[in-house]
Parts: C-alpha cells; structure tokens; sequence
C-alpha cells in the first residue's frame, strides 16, 4: 500500500469537506433529475417520445464519456500538489455554465430547435457533471487507508447528499403556481443558484481536504490504456458484483425520483409535500457495519427497501384521501432510508474494490475504475 504523507492527521475537518463534494454534484445532479423532464416536456413543450430517446442517446453518450474522462483524470495532471482537485474544479465550475444552460426559457423557438437545443445542452452537461463526479470519487481512497473511516467517509458523503437532495425538496415551494403547475421562467434562476451552491460546495472540498494515499498521474512511460482499464476492470469480481447491484439501484431509483414528482403533482395533487423529507440512521452507519458487516448490511437495506418498493406499488391508494397520501410519504420514507444505508456501504466497498485492483495490478487508477463503475 502506498505510504502515508507526513500531513495532518484525519479528522472531522476531512468528513465534512468530503459530505460538500456530493453535497456540490447533488445540487446540479437532484435539479437534473427532478425538474428537467418537467420543465421540457410542460414548460418548454417537447413531446414525451421526443424526450425518452434524448435521455436514452444522453445516458449512452454518458456510458462513453465517463471512463474517456476518468483515463484523464489518471493519465492528464493538471496542476501540482494534486491528482484529482484541479478536475474537481474544473468539473464543479463547468456544471455552474451548464446547468443554468439546461433550464433556459426557449418555449418560443422552433419545434426542432428545443430537440437539438435539449440532447446537446444534456449530453454536455454529462460530461460537466462527470468531470466533478469521477474524480470526487475516486478522491475517496486517497484521504485514508483505515477502512472504518471509509466507511465513515462514505456515511458523510451521503449526508451531502441528502442535504442537498432537502434543499432541492423545498424548491415545490417556489417553482410551482397554486394550480400546481411548474413556473418553467424561474427554473434558469433555480439552475444559476443551485450550481453556485454547489460551486460552494466543491471549493470547500478542496479547502478542507487532505490526501494522506500517495496517487500521482501516469508519467509519460507509463501511461494506461483504456483497454487495460476495461480488461481490469472486468477481471475484477468484486467491483463487477457491486456493479450490477448498482445498475439495479440507478434504474429503480432515479426512475422513482421523476415517477414522484408526476404523482405528487397530477394524482395526489399536492406538490408542497414533496419538501418534506428525513432521513435519520445515517449518523450511525459506522457504528452499525462494525457490529454487522458491510455485505450483511448491504443485504438488510436492499431487502427493505424491496419490500417497501413493493407497498409503495401496490397498495391501494385514494388521491382524495389524507391517510393515503401519509401512507405513501411513511413508506416512501422507509425506502429512501434503507436505500441511504445501501448506498453509503456501497461506495465504502467500491473503494475496497479499487485497492484491491491496486494490489492485483501495483498501478493506481482510481478515476478509470471509479469511471467505468
């Protein structure tokens, strides 16, 4: 393992730098997922057909760009002192352009333009949003080798997370009307102080931070190959197997997210609602994995928020009924809690992951691992 720099010993001062890098990509990435489709398809007024194939050819646009831009990160330094900050700031300073971009005001102009206008301004955004995310991530084995502080790491990563995901929750408040229709004219105004915030965010991170795990770029002699990134990345079973268990997380998750926010506004009709949000086991994610383990917990998590998925689907449910609507926000609360204690585990064990690819191969490539996962 690589050695130990002579820095400042870890402490708090990193756990909450760390929760302000995904606290800075969830303020442009829960705008993205919540509101864009909303805003294009009853602000802007593209069709939903024309829609589902622009976020369809935007993901497999994202499939690609993601690990081309994590062989940067590993491949490319820019600056000294640092692998992964400069790509932080410039990802987090990108996703301010961008994600105001996303939500201009172009409800007048032709039918084709706002085709163009949508998948181009996405699939860039992407690439922002990845230049911020990849190496934010794989800065997560380079603060500490002690695999309880990872997962700590992790639970404080998700903590950013969730704080930015309640500051987008109070957003019903101010863009929708008392019809609860979306007031498509603010969202640019929206996008433009969510991003800075996030901006914030990331500044703090690099503020804040310390690298303890020695990781440099690939000097010129020894530069790695996008093919040799893939063949290990596929040899590795572990990161495969948390992998496909993520896939199946993404799909049913950010399906819901946008799902939600439809049924809040057009069946339950009470988009206020959605502000409210709590989530209360995540201060103690550290000391829970000690006693159980990070797979049996991985499996206790997923298991309720299966079942909690399953209520949410199939009970029955009166739109015009108060304890219908309190039953579906305690069950959704059951679910986004046990997805949380899911997702934190998870990012604590796709680090294990990365060194264990470190010891099989002696080259570290976090950016390329973290990006093709």
């Amino acid at each position: 393992m690589a050695a130990q720099n002579k820095t400042r010993p870890f402490g708090m001062r990193d756990y909450f730098g760390y929760a302000m890098g995904d606290f800075g990509c969830n303020m442009s990435f829960a705008l993205i997922t919540n509101y864009l489709m909303l805003f294009y398809t009853q602000y802007v007024g593209l069709e939903l057909k024309d829609w589902a194939w622009i976020i369809i050819v935007g993901k497999v646009w994202d499939a690609i760009n993601d690990p081309l831009i994590g062989g940067m990160v590993d491949n490319v330094s820019i600056g000294k002192g640092s692998k992964f900050m400069p790509w932080i700031t410039i990802g987090g300073s990108s996703l301010i352009i961008f994600t105001t971009l996303s939500f201009m005001p172009i409800a007048s102009m032709s039918y084709i333009f706002k085709v163009i206008y949508c998948l181009a301004i996405y699939c860039i955004w992407s690439v922002a949003y990845t230049m911020a995310n990849v190496p934010y991530g794989a800065l997560h084995s380079c603060i500490t080798n002690d695999p309880s502080k990872r997962t700590n790491l992790s639970t404080f990563r998700s903590i950013g997370a969730g704080l930015a995901q309640v500051l987008t929750m109070l957003l019903p408040l101010i863009v929708y009307d008392k019809d609860h229709n979306l007031i498509g004219s603010r969202m640019v105004y929206v996008a433009l102080v969510c991003s800075a915030i996030g901006f914030a965010g990331f500044m703090l991170v690099r503020l804040l931070v310390t690298e303890r795990v020695a990781a440099e770029a690939h000097d010129k002699t020894d530069k790695m190959s996008y093919l040799k990134a893939i063949k290990g990345f596929f040899t590795n079973r572990p990161l495969l197997a948390i992998t496909a268990v993520s896939f199946a997380q993404v799909i049913c998750f950010m399906s819901m997210s946008t799902v939600n926010v439809i049924i809040f506004q057009s069946y339950f009709h009470n988009t206020k609602i959605l502000a409210a949000a709590n989530i209360v086991l995540m201060p103690f994610i550290g000391k829970i994995t000690k006693k159980i383990g990070k797979k049996k917990l991985v499996v206790i998590a997923s298991s309720i928020s299966l079942v909690a998925g399953i209520i949410s689907c199939f009970i029955p449910m009166d739109p015009t009924a108060t304890s219908s609507l309190i039953i579906y926000m305690g069950v959704l609360m059951l679910l986004y809690t046990s997805n949380a204690v899911f997702t934190i585990i998870l990012w604590a064990m796709v680090v294990d992951c990365i060194d264990y690819q470190y010891e099989k191969t002696g080259s570290r490539d976090e950016g390329s691992l973290y990006a093709l996962f």
